[in-house]
């Protein structure tokens, strides 16, 4: 069977936006060089041929008719004059009307047009092997202007062609001048434009299960507004099916919390009244199965309340000590631990942290419950609580069996417990205390004890800056 394939990916919008914009400057750009150019340089050979005209004009004034015979009285020094050019070869011809050389080049002569009186003729031709441009030009002379004359004036084309790359150069720098701001525009533009559209999609990437407020769409461009609205539309679906999860997580844990109670109530005065020896495991059985079932009950009526909590946008916090609500859960917690044989402490210094009270005494209640069932009898565990570079620390330690590296991860999830895990727990403690400690914006990590034995679980919250106190660490 042969694997779907792939579909390309498809290019950005931003890309696609550039390519639209700069793709046609790729045609504009030669084309607006070559307008340049072309306008430009009309005028600049224009003024060239002006100049052969002038000495073709010049050529004309001389012009004499004595004694009915056409003459050109040209001295050498005025011929040496209409020659001098620092750049080209100059040269001129005059001839009358039967095509006699009355001065100049007789080689230029033979390349005249045949033209009508008062006509001009530019054209570009070959003499003694160089390329030329000649401006002809025919006037009246002769015995009572009966004829024709010609006069023709030709330079090499060292001007013109000097002309045409200056034109040129300036027409592509003029184009480029032109197309570099037009780009950087176009970049800027696009870039700035797109700028909303990455809010937008940063807004989108930032939303997660348990952040699934809609997005302001004040700031949004009108052409993604109608997305943005659809992508607010499924937020609220979301949000709706996770608040009536939750709803049916907290009722039936609810209604389970009498039941469970009564049923541990009747299972523990079943065990102190007299009853036949046979029945007494079975109702050890019972009542631990009762505990254990209470004990998850209030445990998803948490995790509700938790969840319900991390998706409110508002939630009302106030200024908690940890050291003085650890010290709260020691009465509570003591018996427990002696029974389990262990030696529960406490190590506390003041930790003023924003905070819901009775979220953040579950969670140091599921650290210590957790601690007390894992780690084993005869194991201490010690509670400490202080204050150190601007962050509130929680943490929970013991010296007991520990777990191992590759589960210190997967026991954050839910009703997932490590490979040796003793006791009725259901997997749920440190999914809790993971999810209390987002909520209130703090960093749970898991790590070996001390001297790399048991295991210990540390909250880092910020600390309350309305009550920050000297730093000051544990004392042991």
């Amino acid at each position: 069977m042969s694997l779907p394939r792939e579909r390309p990916s498809q290019p950005g919008l931003q890309r696609l936006l550039l390519l639209w914009l700069l793709l046609p400057l790729l045609l504009l750009v030669p084309l607006t060089a070559a307008l340049i150019y072309v306008l430009a340089l009309r005028p600049a050979l224009d003024g060239l041929d002006r100049a052969l005209t002038d000495t073709a004009v010049a050529l004309a004034q001389i012009v004499e008719v004595k004694e009915d015979r056409i003459t050109l009285p040209l001295s050498a020094q005025t011929a040496r004059a209409l020659q001098a050019d620092l750049l080209d070869e100059t040269f001129f011809a005059v001839g009358d009307d039967g095509g006699r050389l009355l001065g100049g080049n007789a080689a230029l002569l033979a390349l005249a047009p045949a033209l009508k009186a008062e006509e001009w003729r530019f054209f570009e031709s070959t003499l003694a092997g160089k390329p030329i441009r000649t401006a002809a030009h025919a006037i009246y002379c002769g015995p009572a202007l009966s004829q024709t004359c010609s006069i023709l004036v030709a330079e090499t084309l060292g001007k013109r062609n000097a002309a045409k790359r200056a034109v040129l150069l300036a027409a592509l720098l003029g184009a480029m001048v032109l197309a570099l701001p037009m780009v950087l525009l176009a970049i800027v533009a696009v870039s700035r434009g797109m700028q909303p559209l990455h809010r937008a999609a940063a807004e989108v990437e930032s939303r997660t299960p348990d952040r699934l407020e809609s997005i302001d769409t004040h700031n949004v461009p009108r052409e993604v507004v109608a997305f943005v609205q659809a992508l607010n539309g499924l937020f609220g679906r979301l949000r709706a099916a996770a608040a009536a999860q939750r709803a049916f997580i907290a009722d039936a844990a609810h209604q389970l919390r009498t039941p469970l109670s009564v049923l541990r109530v009747e299972a523990a005065q079943a065990l102190t009244s007299p009853h036949p020896a046979e029945l007494h495991p079975a109702l050890l059985r019972l009542h631990a199965a009762a505990e254990r079932g209470a004990r998850l009950a209030q445990q998803l009526l948490v995790l509700a309340r938790a969840e319900g909590a991390t998706l409110e946008p508002a939630r009302p916090m106030q200024g908690v000590d940890l050291s003085r609500l650890a010290a709260e859960a020691g009465d509570r917690w003591l018996q427990p631990s002696l029974q389990a044989g262990q030696d529960l402490g406490f190590d506390l210094a003041p930790a003023w942290v924003e905070g819901d009270s009775l979220m953040l005494a579950e969670m140091l209640g599921n650290l210590i419950q957790n601690a007390i069932e894992h780690a084993g009898a005869g194991a201490h565990v010690t509670v400490r609580t202080w204050a150190v570079d601007g962050q509130a620390r929680l943490c929970v330690e013991d010296d007991g069996r520990g777990l191992a590296a590759d589960e210190q991860e997967s026991v954050w999830q839910r009703f997932r417990r490590g490979r040796n895990a003793e006791g009725s727990g259901s997997g749920l403690g440190l999914a809790i205390v993971r999810d209390i400690a987002r909520l209130h914006g703090a960093q749970a990590t898991l790590a070996a004890g001390e001297r790399g034995r048991g295991l210990r679980v540390c909250i880092a919250f910020a600390l309350s800056k309305a009550r920050e106190p000297r730093a000051v660490g544990p004392s042991a």
